[in-house]
């Protein structure tokens, strides 16, 4: 199925609507945003917590140089492994981006998999307390000394509805969780129901690719595969010798699996099925925010 063909459901954006390409992890997304921007003579926005980050390349998914010459792409390679770049620093670059798209005559479309800021960018993010570097410290602290489980179970304890929406692993945000309620005595569960996150911040319309689980699986564990041939392992020992062995993004889902190969905690025949296990407990919760959206759901094209 060509491009042309599949696009015929979208009809050209209104003034000021913008396009999201959302989906699972896999399913094709770069490839849809790419076909809309040359049909439409658009530039595509990442929305992507690890591609914005340098150096973290192959378990990215990063565009290839040639899908980067069939569409200019914005936020991708802009911040430094260390800097903990979140929801609402991105959706303040991305405005940005938006603005000079659009001077420039283009139609802004927006591609990527991590939700919240995809979320933060169209509908905001709740007021909620301010940080407290002292907090991060001892949360950080507590969780090298007795493992992300038990600071997740302490928020499991006050917050549990944030608990069961953020991974184990993710200790940056299950620590801002834990922030949030202390300083304030409230979960942070409370603060985002009281937004409701309905505040529209740019008129918008998403976009996706439908695919069936039989074959999102297959694809997950294909381009894994692909990923690790690639070298992806020895990107993951570069990193850690440059002194990014703790960045934020080596939490990612994938990089995870992988450190822990390089690290001597997974042999060569475990770390493929270890990515491939949590990049499908990933999609689960992606598709778990997908479920009520009004989503354009769009047919694959042969991969």
């Amino acid at each position: 199925m060509s491009g042309g063909d599949r696009l015929s459901a979208i009809s050209a954006p209104a003034e000021g609507e913008l396009l999201v390409v959302v989906g699972p992890t896999a399913s094709g997304k770069t490839e849809l945003a790419i076909e809309l921007a040359e049909h439409f003579g658009g530039e595509i926005v990442s929305a992507d917590s690890v591609q914005v980050y340098r150096h973290f390349d192959l378990g990215s998914g990063k565009p290839t140089a040639r899908e980067r010459e069939r569409a200019r792409h914005h936020l991708i390679d802009v911040a430094d492994p260390l800097d903990e770049l979140d929801a609402a620093r991105y959706a303040r670059l991305a405005d940005l981006t938006l603005i000079d798209i659009r001077a420039r005559g283009k139609l802004p479309i927006v591609c990527g998999g991590t939700f919240l800021w995809v979320r933060a960018l169209l509908l905001g993010l709740a007021e909620a307390a301010p940080r407290d570097e002292a907090v991060r410290a001892r949360h950080r602290a507590s969780a090298a000394l007795h493992g992300n489980a038990a600071l997740h179970d302490q928020l499991h304890a006050v917050d549990p509805i944030a608990a069961t929406r953020l991974s184990v692993n993710d200790v940056v945000r299950v620590s801002r969780a834990l922030e949030i309620h202390e300083l304030t005595g409230r979960p942070m569960s409370e603060w985002h129901q009281e937004h409701a996150f309905a505040t529209i911040r740019h008129p918008h319309r998403l976009v996706g690719v439908q695919l069936e689980r039989e074959e999102l699986d297959r694809r997950i564990e294909a381009r894994a595969r692909a990923w690790l041939e690639a070298g992806w392992a020895d990107e993951v020992r570069e990193l850690v010798a440059r002194g990014y062995g703790d960045a934020r993004a080596m939490g990612a889902v994938g990089y995870r699996d992988v450190r822990a190969h390089v690290d001597g905690k997974l042999d060569r025949d475990a770390v493929l099925s270890s990515i491939v296990r949590s990049t499908r407990v990933f999609v689960r919760r992606q598709r778990t925010w997908l479920r009520d959206k009004p989503v354009t759901w769009l047919p694959a094209r042969k991969n």
